[in-house]
């Protein structure tokens, strides 16, 4: 998930493995082993990455994902909880249930809860 998350960055923003890893302090092939998930950067180069990919630790680790919001013709950029997103993913596939709650969150949450007591 790291490595995915260290090479989608990097590409974004148009750098090699090599000039990665010279802005963090690094040689190529420890780019690469951190892509392939071969080995997790430390806390330091961790950071680093951070700063020069431009993107959150909890990012970066997956503990969040970036959402586009789109409401009333304006458009937003948040993030959401991977474990939230995967809740979400988990309601699309209950079509009826996702437009109830949707339509009226407050009583269908009620709804559930009650049915699970």
């Amino acid at each position: 998930m790291l490595g995915t998350e260290i090479k989608k960055a990097r590409k974004n923003k148009g750098l090699t493995q090599k000039e990665l890893g010279e802005l963090i302090g690094v040689s190529k092939s420890s780019i690469n082993y951190f892509e392939r998930d071969g080995r997790n950067p430390t806390l330091d180069h961790l950071l680093k990455l951070s700063k020069v990919l431009n993107l959150p630790v909890d990012l970066l680790l997956g503990l969040d994902q970036p959402v586009d919001i789109i409401a009333e013709d304006e458009e937003y950029k948040a993030r959401i909880s991977s474990k939230d997103m995967q809740i979400l993913n988990e309601l699309k596939l209950y079509p009826n249930l996702y437009r109830r709650l949707c339509n009226d969150t407050k009583r269908t949450v009620k709804l559930i809860n009650l049915r699970l007591k």
